[in-house]
């Protein structure tokens, strides 16, 4: 979706650029054990539950070998940290907060919209029980304040502050988006402020987390909250074109996943507002149970939905980018975000 070659930084720099590949892989050395740590904290059998989802074990407690996620969001704390001039590992916390935020918002929304697998496995409430999956979420997200408190640090109450607005604004998206299923009037607006709300707050969140512990003044953070939510815009963007024609063998969800359960994603919502025959002819059988999903893709393509998504992520992306190049950052730090940034909006799963 967008080039390939890296972005400009100055390679005269103290630290060289690393690849993307790289920045995760050190992003998961400093958080796996902190995050071990914090789930050791919660009493079984939720300690297992949560385990299980993360992908550290089988459902019989065996250890399997898996790499628990992308770890994309506490990559952007650690990175935003480094790039406002802090020191990463004062953002450890941090980062580890977001991603059982992150977590607990997974094992919540597999509960909602009824998914099966989730990784390439059977989804947490699929195996041990609806009531399970929700108090393993619940549980997992009650860490989260308590391992920024006990950082001890000077920023500490405003973490837990912006933390809390984040949990907030992440569930009023998830609202918006069950009551889309419910509605006809839903406009192309209504479901960007959703996406915003429901995905970039989190990415804007773990950015500014990571100049807060950097202690970056209100204008980096700013940039750096900006920059977070416009890519936050981009991955949901990316995310719901892969719910329609991403490969099942990659992504882990079943083909069409989306146009199954009739979600009015933003692809869809776009079609169905294009004004032209084709979104007209995807309104009238969009909501019938017999309309063959394969057609419903089709016509969501002929619509026009698939290219305004890709062309609205592409600028979403292009915001980001300017919102960086603004806040005066370490270049080789903010390269490796930008980097970060453009292999989210081009992923295959």
């Amino acid at each position: 979706m967008f080039p390939a070659d890296a972005p400009v930084v100055d390679h005269l720099a103290a630290r060289r650029i690393r690849d993307v590949s790289e920045v995760l892989t050190h992003t998961r050395c400093m958080v796996d054990q902190p995050l071990r740590e914090a789930v050791r904290l919660l009493p079984d059998p939720l300690r297992h539950f949560a385990g299980y989802h993360i992908g550290w074990w089988d459902e019989n407690g065996s250890t399997v070998v898996n790499d628990g996620g992308k770890t994309i969001r506490p990559a952007l704390v650690l990175l935003s940290c480094e790039a406002a001039g802090g020191d990463p590992a004062d953002a450890v916390p941090a980062a580890v907060a977001v991603e059982l935020l992150h977590n607990f918002s997974l094992l919540h929304d597999d509960v909602m919209d009824g998914d099966l697998t989730r990784r390439h496995r059977p989804t947490v409430w699929s195996l041990f029980g609806t009531s399970n999956a929700i108090l393993a979420g619940d549980a997992i997200l009650g860490l989260a304040p308590r391992i920024l408190s006990a950082t001890g640090s000077e920023h500490a109450l405003t973490a837990i502050d912006w933390f809390g607005k984040c949990v907030v604004k992440l569930c009023e998206g998830q609202a918006a988006d069950i009551s889309f299923s419910e509605r006809v009037d839903v406009g192309i607006d209504a479901c960007v402020a959703m996406a915003r709300a429901k995905t970039g707050e989190l990415l804007g969140t773990s950015c500014a987390l990571g100049g807060l512990f950097a202690g970056a003044d209100r204008t980096q953070i700013t940039a750096l909250r900006e920059f977070g939510s416009e890519i936050g815009l981009a991955f949901q963007l990316v995310d719901d074109l892969l719910g329609i024609w991403g490969d099942p063998a990659v992504t882990g969800k079943p083909v069409r996943s989306d146009l199954v359960d009739r979600k009015k994603s933003l692809p869809v919502t776009a079609a169905l507002g294009s004004g032209t025959q084709a979104g007209r002819r995807l309104a009238e059988l969009f909501h019938q149970e017999e309309s063959d999903a394969g057609l419903l893709a089709e016509l969501v393509e002929e619509a026009g939905g698939r290219d305004w998504a890709m062309q609205t992520a592409e600028q979403a992306f292009a915001r980001a980018k300017q919102w960086l190049e603004q806040a005066g950052l370490d270049k080789v730090a903010g390269g490796e975000l930008l980097a970060l940034a453009a292999l989210t909006c081009r992923r295959n799963k």
